[in-house]
């Protein structure tokens, strides 16, 4: 579609400063939407603003921008009704859970949970109306819980629980919720999820830092890979385009032939062949991080 000036529905896109949420306002404002691009710094939203793309600054766990975006949908100088949610903000705090803190758990359900069901309660009038849609990014992790993925992984199937329930309390009244679940993605996510994860094992005591030793070189190695070999923020923005533009979209998209193969594991497979399976990668990728 030719990019233009004039555009007639609304997208809001948030943690769009970087990756996943950057290229998607991106390619949404290349659809010919105009894109509300959430970002938490005047830093980003210069970086960002062009055509089409209005940045906002968004912390989806502030309140008061979380009403501010909702006066500016209500006061589009256009009159353009809001066509689509993406759900994108996140974070990933990734440690054993032995060595997790509280604190950890409540940063990450703050930003990972509570934000994103603040943010679409608030902005759930203005979809009923335009008979909109919302996608929800999840993950892989909200699939298959892998070891010290606790804290990401049950805020990820937390909002695949949201998901569900939210699809079937408003689909009859014209409102499409759709999860899109990446798998490994090239993005900046990667760096600052080893960065949580190094402060975390910091305090790790001496028992534990011999209990876990060898599954945080196994995280690090996993956490290098996705950033070498994963698809890129653009290929994920293309998917997401799909299930924001589909005339009748699928409940779930996913992201990568990693992310289908697990989609479909977490459907059939075991528990106890699961457990196996990921020990042995565990151990594989531990091996390749001497």
């Amino acid at each position: 579609m030719t990019l233009s000036t004039e555009t007639s529905q609304l997208a809001i896109v948030t943690g769009a400063s970087s990756g996943i949420g950057k290229a998607t306002a991106q390619r949404l404002a290349a659809d010919g939407f105009h894109v509300l691009a959430g970002v938490r710094k005047q830093s980003d939203a210069d970086k960002i603003a062009c055509v089409n793309i209005e940045p906002v600054i968004l912390d989806v766990t502030d309140q008061t921008h979380i009403d501010n975006l909702v006066a500016r949908v209500a006061s589009d100088p256009k009159k353009r009704p809001l066509r689509t949610l993406v759900n994108n903000a996140g974070v990933a705090v990734n440690a054993p859970i032995e060595v997790l803190t509280l604190d950890d758990w409540r940063y990450q359900f703050d930003v990972s949970v509570f934000g994103q069901i603040a943010l679409t309660r608030a902005l759930l009038p203005a979809l009923l109306a335009s008979k909109g849609r919302i996608i929800n990014i999840t993950s892989v992790g909200g699939r298959v819980a892998m070891a010290n993925f606790g804290a990401y992984s049950a805020a990820k199937f937390a909002m695949e629980a949201v998901s569900d329930s939210l699809r079937r309390e408003v689909e009859e009244f014209g409102v499409t919720v759709v999860k899109v679940t990446p798998g490994a993605v090239s993005t900046n996510l990667t760096d600052s999820g080893l960065a949580t994860a190094a402060r975390i094992t910091a305090t790790m005591t001496p028992d534990q830092h011999t209990r876990y030793d060898e599954l945080t070189k196994a995280f690090i190695a996993q956490a290098e890979g996705f950033a070498r070999d994963g698809v890129t923020p653009e290929h994920a923005a293309g998917v997401i385009s799909r299930a924001v533009t589909a005339r009748k979209p699928k409940t779930r998209y996913t992201i990568g032939t990693d992310a289908a193969l697990v989609n479909r594991m977490a459907r059939i497979a075991t528990d106890r062949f699961l457990d196996g399976t990921l020990r042995r990668q565990n151990r594989k990728l531990a091996k390749s991080a001497r």
